[in-house]
């Protein structure tokens, strides 16, 4: 098959790559898998070029707990190992894997699909995008990985990602930034749009801490983001402020994160305002939605 047909075939979406999630391939040789579709637990092991790095402790007890009830709904897609005979490398669902062994599982269900190095790579990070798994800078190396390992350019990665072209240059940007500041995108203190704003800043890091520290929005940090370093203190006296937020809506803002789990903003403008939520995984997208409907 040509790169290009390759290329057109991804951007269909991860099903169309790994085919119907119930229909198996057979293997052509003798393999682990069961009849039923599973495998033994430790016969199956992780990607060592997964994008995905980081596994939440608690997302993964959650889900645990879960696949002890249900089991494992969603089976893991994997290919034969390169290197090990008889074993599986995993392709997608190596969270679901880990939370099977927090589980306590033996088996696991197992979609076997035999593909090369590169297409391993590409539904690895289709599957980890497509699912909003990953954190911003997981996100951009798993792009870079591409444009390196496979020639991609940026309208190549907009296609097959299902991203604009400018959402990929953008997110690509990030691994412009100090490592303090990427630290603080995986650890989920600073959004992708407030980092996106200090690739040009003069002092990244200074202006990273002072985001978190005073809650500014990216609007307020593209302000400071373009004011020039050192200023003396005439101009500092002139130099924009971030808008300082009173006691009453901070104590606001603290009682709905709290509430909720998750950070909450409030930006008053005239009689109305913006409420922003930032969520870090769709699963608690997912669980503030079911509240919000429970309340109706």
């Amino acid at each position: 098959m040509s790169e290009d047909q390759s290329r057109k075939r991804l951007g269909r979406g991860l099903a169309a790559l790994i085919g119907e999630i119930d229909r198996p391939a057979a293997p052509e040789k003798p393999s682990a898998v069961a009849a039923d579709g599973k495998v033994p637990i430790e016969f199956v092991s992780p990607n060592p070029k997964n994008p995905r790095r980081h596994f939440g402790d608690a997302e993964l007890t959650d889900l645990a707990q879960s696949i002890r009830e249900h089991g494992v709904v969603q089976p893991v897609v994997a290919r034969p190992s390169p290197s090990q005979p008889g074993r599986y490398e995993i392709i997608a669902g190596e969270r679901r894997w880990r939370a099977a062994q927090r589980a306590g599982l033996t088996e696991i269900p197992l979609i076997v699909r035999d593909v090369n190095d590169r297409t391993a790579l590409e539904l690895a990070i289709i599957e980890n995008v497509q699912r909003a798994d990953l954190n911003p800078v997981e996100e951009a190396q798993g792009y870079q990985q591409l444009v390196d390992e496979h020639g991609y350019t940026q309208a190549d990665l907009g296609q097959v990602i299902g991203k604009s072209r400018s959402h990929v240059a953008n997110t690509l940007r990030l691994l412009k930034l100090p490592n303090v500041i990427r630290d603080m995108l995986i650890d989920g203190d600073l959004s992708a749009g407030h980092a996106r704003t200090l690739v040009t800043a003069a002092d990244p890091a200074g202006l990273a801490k002072r985001i978190v520290k005073e809650g500014l929005s990216v609007r307020q940090a593209e302000a400071l983001a373009q004011m020039p370093a050192g200023p003396t203190p005439a101009k500092a006296k002139s130099a924009p402020r971030a808008t300082e937020k009173d006691p009453d809506t901070l104590a606001l803002e603290k009682l709905m994160t709290d509430t909720i789990g998750m950070i909450v903003s409030i930006e008053h403008k005239g009689r109305g305002g913006t409420l922003r939520v930032n969520y870090r995984t769709l699963e608690q997208l997912d669980e503030l939605c079911r509240r919000l409907k429970d309340e109706r």
